[in-house]
């Protein structure tokens, strides 16, 4: 198993794919960005034109991608997975997608003997290493590709069937985004009230209070710093995140309250932020503030 293919050479795939790489592992990859060609080439690792040429190449595939559609593109489109999958490959998805998504996912896999894991990501892109990985699927799948994980993740934790660690995942992603959004809200009204934004985050960020957190504390430094053009994590993937964890909610007959109140500003700032970092809330709200 030393030699493992990567789909999806984005934020996280990159870090997959570092610390592959800095590990031993052979590495093949793949995605339809010139930019992630290029990165893939200056790294050492081949590059591959489709999934289905991944699938030839290696046994073990990890998928790093941006939406549902295109999980489900990768597994099972033209020149996708499935086309080349046998009994032996197990797939590993760390996209965030609807537990819904990933169970289709694992159907289409399995008409080719193959094994589906849903193991999103529970971390930031500097933490790559010590990442906790929630995963859903085949147990004896699960431990077969955890000692390849723990390349990228601290551990890796078997949460049930398929489709339950993108379900715990969505979970968290409705509790980063009324964090980021609460954390936006109060560096403006800081000012609004006449405490000096760096103030009032130095203050709080030193205080030892119950209210500080790592998001806190990131999100914050970006807005004292006017910072929002190099994201981290962009607006336009906290909505997508946070409408499939409200999505997933309502298909078990329940309306999350205050996400979906989050979600209104979210989808606010889109419209005008979207590419921007999730800290750039804090604009929307100022321009609300303003008016």
């Amino acid at each position: 198993m030393s030699k493992i293919g990567v789909v999806g050479i984005g934020t996280m795939g990159k870090c997959i794919l570092d610390k592959l790489i800095e590990n031993g592992y052979d590495v093949v990859a793949t995605d339809k960005s010139s930019y992630a060609k290029e990165y893939i080439k200056n790294k050492g690792a081949t590059l591959l034109e489709t999934p289905f040429e991944i699938a030839q190449e290696t046994k073990i595939i990890i998928m790093s991608l941006p939406t549902p559609q295109v999980v489900l593109t990768v597994v099972g489109g033209e020149d996708g997975l499935c086309g080349a999958l046998t009994e032996e490959h197990i797939v590993v998805d760390t996209s965030t997608v609807a537990p819904e998504t990933s169970k289709q996912a694992k159907e289409m896999v399995e008409t080719k003997g193959a094994q589906y894991v849903d193991a999103p990501i529970l971390g930031r892109p500097a933490a790559v290493g010590n990442w906790l990985m929630p995963a859903g699927g085949n147990g004896d799948a699960i431990e077969k590709v955890t000692p390849i994980l723990r390349t990228v993740a601290k551990a890796v934790v078997n949460v049930g069937e398929t489709g339950s660690g993108n379900a715990l995942k969505l979970l968290n992603q409705l509790m980063f985004s009324t964090i980021n959004a609460i954390s936006s809200e109060v560096m403006v009204l800081a000012e609004k009230v006449g405490i000096d934004k760096k103030t009032f985050y130095e203050s709080v960020a030193n205080s030892g209070a119950a209210t500080v957190n790592g998001l806190f504390c990131e999100v914050g430094k970006r807005i004292v710093d006017d910072r929002y053009q190099d994201p981290t994590f962009t607006v336009a993937l906290l909505c997508k995140d946070a409408q499939l964890g409200i999505d997933m909610a309502k298909s078990n007959g329940i309306t999350p309250l205050i996400a979906e109140y989050v979600q209104m500003y979210n989808l606010n700032a889109k419209r005008r932020h979207g590419d921007e970092d999730t800290s750039a809330l804090a604009k929307l709200f100022k321009e609300i503030y303003e008016h």
